[in-house]
């Protein structure tokens, strides 16, 4: 059994109480709830791979230009330091080294919302220009 339930309103509300109190107990094979924030939404998404493209587009790193997801990846690992989330980096399974970072996928609006705030502090300061009409 798998539901979910975006709880915009109060009828949905009591649909997820009434799930709830019609589900068995069982100690030997429990139920799992998980409550979260809403997941990012299309236009942020939309927006931030964007930006992505008009930095690739614009600066270098380390005397090179990369690609939007090479610099996806160097954005998202800034931003997490810069929040306090850290970063862990380990050896990969050819010797190489790894980020394991957070997926933007899995962010929730509000934490994109940061990232993208992130990303245009950043930008800024590196003089990236935004292409005009592609964020909104």
């Amino acid at each position: 059994m798998k539901q979910t339930l975006m709880i915009r309103d109060e009828r949905i509300r009591q649909n997820a109480i009434n799930i709830i109190q019609s589900l068995r107990t069982d100690k030997d094979r429990p139920v799992t709830i998980r409550i979260s924030d809403y997941k990012r939404n299309l236009d942020q998404n939309a927006k931030f791979h964007a930006m992505l493209g008009d930095i690739a587009a614009q600066v270098q790193w380390c005397g090179k230009k990369l690609k939007p997801e090479q610099w996806k990846v160097l954005l998202i690992s800034g931003h997490a330091v810069a929040t306090k989330q850290g970063a862990e980096v380990v050896p990969g399974i050819e010797g190489e080294y790894v980020n394991i970072r957070e997926s933007s996928a899995e962010m929730s609006i509000k934490r994109m919302a940061s990232l993208i705030e992130y990303t245009t502090a950043w930008s800024v300061g590196q003089g990236v220009k935004f292409t005009e009409g592609r964020y909104s």
